[in-house]
């Protein structure tokens, strides 16, 4: 049976990082294996790419839309050659921190790259994996900026293009509302995890239920 694949999303400052931790220890708790990765990252070549999306440098080193979207596919493709699908065939559970909703947000509506040509490359990129369940942390972005505390080349970017980042992300949520939940990421962190746990919760007893299915099917 096919694992479940579990992303966690959201402009930055929204309590991503947080998220995902305490879901990654709630699972195991349960005595689920779970796999924990986020993007863009996740592989040494992954790294690497990470390194030149974000670390802060000179303006002259700020990549074109479409140079930066493809170095996140390259990051991606490998991610999910290397971690997501093989965990997934050997039927774990794949946290992820960001994954292909942040291209779409923040390249499409952030940066005005044509929606419909992101997803194509990222289908190739991604051989058609996507998450079972997407967390979107959705908090005003000028909160969230204020929150952090290490910049990167994002955080730099003026508060309209954040919010057309959020704007793009509630987008998503409401043309995918079965895989997509929005949590109010202005709430305390309290309620923000016993809602993103309640959502998980949900997610993993029905792939529960259909793993036990196949194996009751004749």
């Amino acid at each position: 049976m096919r694992g479940l694949f579990i992303s966690v999303e959201g402009v930055e400052g929204s309590g991503k990082t947080t998220v995902v931790k305490a879901l990654a220890d709630w699972i195991s708790q349960n005595e689920l294996e779970v796999i924990v990765t986020a993007e863009p990252g996740g592989t040494d070549l992954g790294e690497r790419i990470r390194q030149l999306l974000l670390d802060p440098h000179p303006s002259s080193l700020i990549p074109h839309p479409l140079s930066e979207a493809f170095l996140f596919f390259a990051d991606r493709a490998d991610h999910v050659a290397k971690v997501i699908r093989p965990a997934l065939e050997q039927g774990k559970i794949v946290l992820c921190d960001r994954f292909a909703d942040s291209t779409f947000a923040y390249q499409s509506f952030g940066l005005g790259l044509s929606l419909g040509l992101l997803k194509g490359l990222n289908g190739i990129a991604t051989g058609g994996v996507m998450p079972d369940l997407t967390l979107l942390l959705d908090i005003d972005p000028e909160i969230g900026l204020q929150r952090i505390q290490k910049k990167t080349v994002f955080e730099r970017y003026p508060l309209p293009f954040h919010q057309r980042v959020r704007w793009g992300y509630l987008w998503l949520a409401k043309h995918e509302p079965n895989r997509i939940k929005v949590i109010d990421a202005g709430q305390t962190m309290g309620a923000v995890l016993a809602q993103a746990k309640t959502l998980a919760e949900e997610a993993i007893a029905s792939w529960r239920f259909q793993a036990s299915s196949a194996t009751n099917t004749p």
